[in-house]
Formats: structure tokens, sequence, C-alpha cells
């Protein structure tokens, strides 16, 4: 049995969540709901534009469909605006993460992402770097799969080669954007992004999501690692 099996079965079978009292944990929902509602309103029609762009710029679909790892260990289908050629593998980022995970450091440029990626498109790399690729996640935030805030949702070979020390971070609904998200990005590695994982479920409160949502934007226009 994996790792990520044996928590979710664990978390199934005690019914227990991490964090915030209740009523912190349904104000949260709230915000999801009405935020993410608000950012799909208003971002609809430059959302539609940049998928006519990825249509023109490479063959494939405009959406990206992806089964990640969710809250409890449960598995969801994640949407991303695709950044990739259709058809490529992953095994590169396979090495990279479980490099990463044997604690070597495999940081070029100040980046623990894959540099120079020859899967990624041109108009990819753009959406990438200014995180628009994320925003059909808005999509998840909204079915409850996902939350505004929250650790980053895995792959799940990803969640099998995380040490169990990390299981608490599938204790809560993966975000948006997070603590790693604001504190570095792609200038960290995967051990500490999951350290910053444990440490955000650890302290989670409605304020503590509140303020990361505020300096989400920030982090982004400042961080030159993204990739």
């Amino acid at each position: 049995m994996s790792t990520l099996e044996a928590f979710s079965r664990a978390r199934r079978g005690t019914g227990s969540t991490a964090g915030a009292p209740h009523w912190e944990s349904v104000a949260g929902r709230v915000v999801d709901i009405v935020l993410a509602s608000a950012g799909l309103l208003v971002l609809g029609i430059p959302m539609i534009v940049l998928a006519l762009i990825i249509r023109w710029g490479s063959s494939g679909p405009a959406l990206f469909r992806q089964r990640r790892v969710g809250q409890r260990g449960e598995t969801f289908t994640m949407y991303k605006f695709r950044t990739m050629r259709t058809g490529v593998g992953d095994e590169m980022l396979r090495r990279l993460v479980a490099a990463e995970l044997r604690g070597e450091d495999t940081s070029v440029e100040g980046s623990y992402k894959l540099v120079r990626d020859p899967r990624v498109t041109s108009i990819g790399a753009l959406l990438r770097k200014t995180s628009l690729d994320e925003l059909p996640q808005l999509i998840n935030v909204l079915f409850g799969t996902m939350s505004l805030v929250g650790p980053r949702p895995c792959l799940e070979w990803e969640a099998d080669l995380f040490p169990t020390e990390f299981r608490p971070r599938f204790s809560v609904r993966p975000g948006l954007t997070g603590l790693w998200q604001v504190s570095g990005r792609s200038a960290m590695s995967t051990l500490e992004m999951l350290h910053l994982d444990l440490a955000y479920v650890r302290d989670r409160s409605f304020l503590g999501d509140l303020s990361i949502l505020l300096r989400t934007i920030p982090s982004m226009l400042r961080d030159d690692s993204a990739r």
C-alpha cells in the first residue's frame, strides 16, 4: 500500500479534519465561492481570449485536465491552461522531484523548476511566468475540490514519493495560491515546499488565508524565478 493510500484510509476512518475552528472553515468556504465566482465573471472574456491564443499557438486543446491529489488523499480533475505540447512525457520532472526529495541541490539559475523545458510552448512559458495558466483552477475552487489558499495540488506519483511526515498536507484542500507561492515559489525546492505546507496546516486561520491572498499578486510581480 502506498503512503497516499494509507493516509487516505486513515483520514476516512477518523473523519477528522485539520486546522481552524468550524466558523473559520465555513467563512473560508464562503470567501472561496464569492471570490471564485467573481473572478470567473470578471475574467471570463480574457480567459476566452487566452484560450484562443493557446489554440492558435500550438495544436491541442486550450484547457488541460490532469488528475491531482486533494483533501484526504482523494484525487480530482484539476483544470489549467495548456502550456505544453501534446503527447509529451514527464520523465524529467519525475527525476527532478526524486532528486530533491533525496536532498540533492537541483537548482539552476536560481530556480528549482526545469529550466528551458523543451516540452513548454512559447506561449506556455509566458503563461507560466505570469501564472495565468492557473486561472481555470477557479472552477475547481467553485466546485470545492480546491480552495483559494492551501498546499499545491500535487500529482499522484508525487504524493507517493513524499515522506510520511508530510501526510498532514493532505488534511486540507489544495490551494490556487499558498504559503509556498508567497515565500519564494520556484526558488524553493520540493522539500522546502513540503515543510511550508506543514507550517501552513499547523497554523492555518481565516486571517492567515486572507493575508496570503493579499500577498499573492505582489509576490508574483516581484518573483523572477517563476518558470
